[in-house]
């Protein structure tokens, strides 16, 4: 009897399969299976199979990290290999208030906020008030009839306790918190020695076994079903073991996650004490309106299950060591600094000049631009226990790499609706792309022909377009000091002209100098450096310059570094607070690469769509008589447009700042010294540093 193979696992597949079988058999010679009883028990048995194929196959899947599909089996395939999902995480304020006493009998000696509940915010959560509560207790002294709060840190969620009595003729007990949304980094574990006990001992989360003993105070922390988590304790190797009817008391916050975001009208809806002659009073008047420094941020939905599925196996893969930058930029995102939105991670060797021995994390924040310099050291110190010994780990500012486009886009004006509408449109669909994914992270390209398809295809009435590009970096100027400056845009120049005005820059003013100054550049006569100068002009589109000082730096045309002498500038164009000086470039290639540190942006705001008429698709000049020719090589204004800086030069003494540069990208270590700046015989020849963003 011939063997039948069973490969499909739709039910007419099994059917066709089952009759071949049956049909192959001397028994069922010239058998009509279609119009006998058999045919209802073939029914039957396909179906069965049908059945029985499909839950092996999705329990076959169920057992892989790659293709299982419920959270439980991800998690459970994740924690096989040590890793443990991150939970929601709570968003974050800070309020201030004062009590004024005056009014309180018996009058206090100090005020006590208790701990939970502390603020609620109307205007979220579908018009339900959002609850804030604290961790800790916190007392502060009155001083003159006032006690003040001030930056209160505040979590959003309500604060919840679980008890439990550990009984030692229980080994299979669980210790399963029973609420989902729980945010994990404000665990708060206590063990005291039974119930009745006042003294307490606080048990601290641990997530490996190295440097934990016999006597550790610590707990293990695992996501179970549905979303919650179990605590497990040590077993008298790997911790300390519980003893029978230890009490232990969970504290904790259920949190909303992201739906937390963006509150920053506080009313208080805690509870104040204070205690005198052994009695508890609570205050209830007196108390002011809360005010608030930011509005909450920070909080975030539980980890996804691709996450989970993307980094768990690369979390084993570390070994919990961070030796190459793949682990670098595992492990920061996962078990340092969450926040992480994207990552760039490279060696010293690999910069010009190379810095051995040290490791260059650059980090995008999902909130905000910049990591304070506090969050900075945090992430450095907590990865020294997975550094290799030796290896310094230095935490860049993030800096952007912009992208702007000039575009002439020829249409069909029989097909246009509008020049305006088309240009809207383009425009719309140049944002979209510069929202997307390919940019707006690091070892982000742009992708030249892929953007000159999108102007294309965005309305029928397009015919093509005649697309330049332009890199632009923000070099960050230290007012009023003399500084060496150097910024790097990871990708070669191009030289539009050996005349010069390749490097272009907005206005900024120099100290001896009234007029507004602008950078310009003369390639040297083997195309690979060039020497920088400043000039002015009477208006941006003037093409008489008048140059004002000759070698004032040097550019680096094929590794895309630009070097400005140490040099005292008054001042700049102001953005975002900082006072900087717009430099841009043409790359040689136009799909520009955010190198290491450099985040690739496509500046949509300093982009040019200009709508040209197509006067052979449109009929009006079939001959191309009269055709309308743009430059795909034009070399454009000789400044960067811009209003004028006026800056009034100071007599304040300039300082000086010694910096050695730590990368061609423009970042910078530094090591700062103040020195007067000399009088007729000068101040010698210290140079500093500064750095592009």
């Amino acid at each position: 009897m011939p063997l039948v193979n069973f490969t499909n696992l739709d039910f007419e597949g099994v059917k066709s399969a089952l009759t071949e079988y049956l049909k192959s058999n001397s028994n069922f010679t010239d058998y009509d299976f279609e119009g006998s009883n058999l045919s209802s028990i073939v029914d039957l048995l396909a179906y069965n199979t049908y059945i029985t194929s499909y839950n092996a196959n999705m329990v076959a899947n169920e057992v892989f990290i790659d293709t299982a599909t419920l959270r439980e089996n991800v998690v459970a395939l994740a924690r096989n290999i040590g890793y443990t999902p991150r939970s929601r995480k709570a968003a974050t304020s800070s309020i201030s208030f004062f009590v004024d006493t005056s009014n309180i009998i018996p009058k206090p000696a100090s005020l006590t906020l208790r701990k939970g509940t502390v603020a609620a915010s109307n205007g979220r959560f579908g018009g339900t008030s959002g609850a804030f509560c604290i961790l800790d207790d916190i007392t502060v002294s009155v001083v003159n009839g006032i006690a003040s709060f001030n930056n209160i840190s505040i979590f959003e969620g309500s604060s919840l306790e679980k008890n439990f009595t550990y009984s030692a003729r229980n080994p299979q007990q669980k210790f399963i918190l029973p609420n989902a949304g729980i945010d994990t980094e404000l665990l708060r574990v206590t063990v005291k020695n039974n119930q009745s006990s006042t003294a307490s001992v606080t048990y601290t989360l641990q997530d490996n076994l190295f440097y934990v003993g016999s006597n550790s105070k610590i707990y293990y922390l695992q996501e179970v079903a549905d979303e919650r988590y179990e605590l497990f304790f040590g077993d008298g190797v790997f911790g300390q073991k519980l003893d029978d009817r230890n009490y232990i008391t969970v504290s904790y916050i259920v949190t909303n996650g992201d739906s937390g975001n963006g509150m920053n009208q506080f009313r208080f809806n805690g509870r104040i004490t204070y205690t005198r002659d052994r009695t508890e009073y609570t205050v209830t008047n007196g108390i002011s309106l809360l005010t608030t420094d930011y509005s909450s941020r920070g909080g975030d939905s539980i980890e996804a299950v691709e996450s989970v599925r993307k980094f768990a196996p690369k979390i084993y893969s570390t070994q919990n060591r961070a030796v190459t930058a793949d682990d670098y930029e595992t492990l920061v995102p996962s078990k340092i600094y969450p926040d992480t939105e994207s990552i760039s991670v490279f060696g010293g060797e690999e910069l010009i000049p190379p810095q051995y021995g040290k490791v260059f994390i650059s980090i995008k924040p999902r909130y905000g631009d910049f990591l304070p310099n506090l969050l900075k050291e945090n992430i450095k110190s907590k990865l020294k226990k997975y550094a290799v010994a030796g290896i310094i780990p230095e935490i860049l500012d993030l800096k952007y790499l912009y992208i702007e486009i000039n575009s002439k886009v020829y249409y069909n004006t029989n097909l246009a609706p509008s020049s305006a509408e088309v240009s809207t449109i383009v425009s719309n669909n140049a944002a979209k792309y510069a929202d997307s994914t390919e940019l707006n992270r690091y070892g982000a390209r742009f992708k030249y022909s892929k953007f000159l398809k999108i102007i294309d295809d965005s309305h029928q009435s397009v015919t093509s377009n005649i697309t330049l590009i332009n890199m632009r970096r923000d070099l960050r100027i230290i007012p009023n000091t003399f500084a060496e400056y150097q910024i790097g845009f990871g990708n070669k120049f191009h030289i539009r002209s050996n005349a010069g005005y390749n490097i272009k820059s907005s206005a900024f003013r120099v100290s001896g100098i009234q007029e507004n100054v602008y950078i310009g550049d003369i390639p040297s006569s083997d195309g690979l450096t060039g020497s920088l100068f400043f000039f002015t002009v009477p208006n941006v589109g003037s093409a008489n310059p008048t140059i004002l000082r000759s070698n004032v730096g040097s550019v680096d045309y094929v590794n895309g570094i630009i070097t400005i002498n140490a040099i005292n500038i008054l001042g700049g164009i102001e953005k975002d607070g900082q006072q900087v000086i717009e430099i841009q470039a043409t790359p040689t290639s136009n799909d520009v690469v955010g190198l290491q540190d450099l985040y690739l942006q496509l500046d949509n705001s300093n982009s040019t769509f200009d709508m040209v008429p197509d006067q052979i698709a449109s009929g009006i000049d079939p001959s191309a008589s009269n055709y309308t020719v743009s430059s795909s090589y034009s070399n454009g204004n000789l400044v960067r447009l811009g209003g004028a800086v006026n800056v009034a030069e100071t007599t304040q003494t300039a300082t000086q700042t010694t910096t050695t540069n730590s990368s061609f990208t423009g970042t910078t270590s530094s090591t700062t010294s103040t020195v007067s700046s000399g009088g007729s015989g000068g101040s010698g020849g210290s140079t500093g540093g500064g750095g592009g963003y």
